[in-house]
């Protein structure tokens, strides 16, 4: 299932649902290149230590950027023991949420965008509808800038200007501004005095000057009037003034927080499918998977640590069990009898003898894949592929039980030694 921007809300509890019934998830991702420095080849030396390739894949391949995340989750049918999965391919992009949202800066690789074009990748897809996203510190410091407009509002806080005739309370509004407060509190009195007109709306002005607004407002009128910012077309922010009794005020403000509530959700976007697949504490496959795991801890969570231990302690906090297809390939038993590890290579190796390809079943209004196609880098696809290969390695371990077990779940002791590898 393709999800972008303009139908995640509508399919996000399809998503929900999916990792909830799931016995395990298989995850990819596609980025917009994979090395700033070195080639790919010596990115990935293999007599480098694993420290050294973290450092090496830390420095040069985190500028990149993660714009395609493919999920498949794979659940299991008893009654007719078989797998039924759910594929989903999400296009991801950075799209600043307002102004103050971080502009995310992020390099490209000529040779990985001609690849992905090659296979028909679908670049608008990501740049015109990807899904955004906020790691924790950004979700933080968003929710703390809708904290501190509501207190404004409510004048938590602040010293609120007072009109001349007031005079017991202290003047807070500079000099250059108290005319213009003056005009707007002018302005208010009007409407308050005309039974006719219901709302007023302000010119557009700057934000200090809507912050002394809300303050005036928020002491002199405690009761009354209700206060909202709005937007023209033009992007110009101005302030709309409502008459209003008490409980049409409460919930007009009501209104407002579910506003801002979805506002926060729809920033936060993506990292809500990563936050419910964390939550779940299932486990996590993946093919050669180190850099798909550290993106989507750097993009999604936070700035990765500086070295490989704080690493590994960090991940396992988000993704409690990994397990990577590519590493349990080239360890005992699978080794002797697999040559090839790569993941097209692999998925070949597991449909002949001593393997047997698994049992699978695309659920209702899902994509149904065909294997002989080979849709490789399609995210989703190779989510789909890497879980059909830890099926089939899962299950051959069983045929070293006594009796023999013909099915091998996602929560057996025999894949326990692949964990966290």
């Amino acid at each position: 299932m393709e999800i972008i921007r303009s139908n995640f809300k509508s399919n996000l509890h399809k998503v929900y649902q999916a990792i909830e019934e799931a016995d395990f998830f298989a995850i990819d991702g596609e980025f917009s290149g994979i090395s700033d420095g070195p080639s790919v080849t010596a990115l990935t030396n293999g007599f480098d230590t694993p420290e050294e390739r973290y450092q090496k894949l830390k420095k040069h391949s985190m500028d990149f950027l993660l714009f395609q995340f493919g999920l498949c989750t794979f659940k299991y049918d008893d009654t007719d023991s078989k797998y039924i999965t759910k594929s989903f391919n999400f296009y991801v992009f950075p799209k600043p949420f307002n102004r103050s949202s971080p502009d995310v800066k992020f390099v490209c690789q000529s040779s990985s965008i001609d690849f992905l074009a090659s296979q028909g990748f679908d670049f608008n897809k990501v740049f015109h509808n990807g899904i955004p996203y906020l790691n924790q510190e950004e979700e933080r410091q968003l929710r703390e800038q809708y904290d501190e407009k509501r207190s404004q509002a409510n004048g938590a806080g602040v010293l609120a200007y007072v009109s001349p005739n007031t005079s017991k309370c202290p003047v807070t509004i500079p000099e250059d501004q108290k005319k213009f407060i003056d005009q707007v509190v002018d302005k208010i009195e009007d409407l308050l005095q005309n039974e006719e007109n219901k709302n007023l709306d302000l010119e557009p002005c700057t934000g200090f000057q809507r912050k002394l607004i809300y303050q005036t407002l928020n002491w002199k009128y405690p009761k009354g009037i209700h206060v909202e910012t709005l937007e023209t077309e033009k992007k110009e922010r101005y302030i709309v003034i409502s008459k209003v009794d008490e409980e049409e005020r409460k919930r007009r403000e009501q209104q407002k927080h579910a506003k801002e509530q979805e506002e926060l959700n729809d920033a936060v976007g993506f990292s809500r499918v990563i936050h419910a697949i964390a939550n779940s504490g299932k486990l996590v496959i993946g093919h050669n998977m180190l850099l798909d795991v550290m993106h989507t801890v750097h993009q999604f969570y936070c700035p990765l640590p500086t070295d490989l231990n704080e690493f590994k302690e960090m991940t396992t906090c988000v993704f409690p069990r990994l397990l990577d297809t590519k590493l349990m390939a080239s360890t005992q038993p699978f080794k002797d009898i697999i040559n090839n590890t790569s993941l097209a290579e692999l998925e070949k190796r597991l449909k002949e003898t001593p393997f047997s390809p698994p049992k699978v079943e695309s659920a209702e209004g899902f994509p149904s894949y065909d294997t002989a196609s080979e849709q490789l880098h399609e995210a989703g696809y190779d989510a789909y592929i890497t879980g059909l290969c830890f099926i089939s390695m899962a299950n051959y371990l069983g045929s070293f039980l006594s009796p023999p077990k013909i099915h091998v779940s996602a929560r057996s002791k025999l894949i326990e030694p692949f964990f966290n590898k």
